[in-house]
């Protein structure tokens, strides 16, 4: 409970886990009794930042062994879509650990345009990233994955996966479902297809790849598609090895292809044990509101 306070509540340690604020800054305060007030920064990309300034007033040991903070913000900037808001933090113990919750809304400006813009995008990837950050959270508390590290070992987990779908998409579009390659058909006779089995088994692999590469999407945080993926690289290799030997010397060749996806099927297993999820934490709200 302490340690979560205190990684929370400490600007410091606050905005390097929270993908929401890239800096915190709490004001002097002129008595101890009053709120504490803070100014916040959050980059948006291409050099530009949004600003807004807010109070919190934390409560800690509370009669059932709860603590929690409440706060306001708001933005004054042009280019943000929050005008003021509010919301809770709760910390509640339990036998395994400590349930940590939250709840905010806030008014928006832009008047329809925001409207569409914040039910549309902005809600749904705010929400997004409070689970995301509430789960780097997690890593770093219990884990000790440093919240740097949780963040590239997540960009290295995107780039390998995102690779891997687009490889198995464009060879099962292009060289399978489009041309036919003639390369294609040729691997599959060497196997003991048939002619005019050749081509419908190269549609079908098409439609198999294609497939695949929206599992691999869809089932983003799963391990069973890239070790599926890996194992298959292999026997893919075995199999042309066997019976196509002379695609093996070719300028663009299968042991190339395949090794290289075979490797980011390594990349993307060796760091998702240690990546944050917004799968992990439970998006609907809840009767704990104070």
């Amino acid at each position: 409970m302490d340690a979560l306070w205190a990684h929370t509540q400490t600007p410091a340690l606050h905005e390097r886990w929270d993908l929401r604020f890239s800096r915190i800054d709490y004001l002097p305060k002129a008595h101890d009794s009053e709120p504490q007030r803070f100014r916040y920064t959050t980059r948006i990309g291409f050099g530009l930042a949004i600003s807004g300034e807010g109070e919190t007033v934390g409560q800690r040991d509370l009669t059932d062994g709860s603590r929690s903070s409440a706060l306001r913000f708001s933005s004054g900037e042009p280019l943000s879509i929050i005008r003021e808001g509010s919301g809770y933090w709760k910390y509640i113990p339990t036998a395994e650990g400590v349930r940590f919750l939250t709840w905010y809304d806030y008014r928006i400006r832009w008047g329809p345009v925001g409207a569409v813009c914040d039910r549309l995008i902005f809600r749904p990837l705010i929400g997004w990233a409070t689970a995301w950050s509430f789960d780097r959270l997690r890593l770093w508390l219990e884990q000790r994955v440093d919240p740097d590290v949780a963040m590239r070992q997540t960009l290295v987990h995107v780039i390998a996966r995102v690779a891997l779908g687009a490889v198995f998409a464009y060879q099962g579009v292009v060289p399978k479902l489009l041309t036919r390659n003639v390369d294609e058909i040729a691997m599959l006779r060497d196997v003991g297809v048939s002619a005019g089995g050749a081509h419908i088994a190269v549609i079908a692999l098409g439609v198999l790849e294609v497939a695949f590469a929206a599992v691999l999407l869809v089932a983003w945080h799963r391990r069973w598609p890239v070790t599926v993926c890996l194992g298959s690289m292999f026997l893919a290799t075995a199999v042309v090895g066997l019976n196509s030997p002379r695609y093996l010397e070719a300028a663009f060749n299968p042991v190339a292809l395949n090794m290289a996806v075979a490797c980011l099927a390594g990349i993307d297993l060796l760091v998702l044990g240690n990546i944050p999820s917004s799968a992990r934490c439970l998006r609907h709200p809840g009767p704990e509101k104070p």
